[in-house]
């Protein structure tokens, strides 16, 4: 994983710096920043926009009763495409924008947790077991108490065993 940022560290903000170049040299530089602050702008009236309507539907679905899933991962969403307006750069902006409309957060929502999931998965493979009845991640090993539900890095789990009634004479 820190390979990983440590590339994404150095180059993004090369890419970043490599866009502007390209655009300045394209409309020149003025009309380049101008760009970059109307891009900027729009954005930050989206965000809010779109951040009221989630914190709307966030708390339309507490009053209803029901899980914000949905609710919260298009927050998250939204702060994250907030943070990304908010770096210098067409890239982050165009990438922040894009996070701002709701057909791409929908994808965004069906895609992410699939890709997590994998991750989690092929990186935890035999090394530790999650028990269904109280919930712990343990280093490897099949030291578990009788009666519990034990998943190896996959998504399927055992249900633990039903209790059998007590037998009356």
């Amino acid at each position: 994983m820190f390979p990983v940022l440590a590339l994404a560290f150095l180059l993004v903000p090369i890419a970043e710096l490599a866009v502007l170049v390209a655009v300045g040299s394209q409309i020149g530089y003025l009309n380049t920043f101008v760009l970059m602050v109307v891009l900027s702008l729009t954005g930050a009236w989206l965000a809010r926009r779109e951040g009221l309507g989630a914190w709307r539907r966030l708390q339309a679905a507490l009053v209803e009763g029901r899980m914000p899933t949905v609710e919260v991962a298009d927050g998250a969403m939204i702060l994250l495409a907030g943070a990304l307006l908010l770096t210098p750069g067409f890239l982050s902006d165009v990438l922040g924008v894009l996070l701002l409309l709701p057909p791409v957060r929908a994808v965004a929502r069906r895609w992410v947790p699939a890709l997590l999931a994998r991750r989690v998965i092929r990186r935890t493979r035999g090394r530790f077991r999650v028990s269904v009845v109280d919930g712990q991640a343990r280093p490897g090993g099949d030291g578990r108490p009788q009666g519990t539900s034990v998943a190896w890095g996959t998504p399927e789990v055992e249900q633990p065993p039903r209790p059998t009634p007590p037998q009356s004479h």
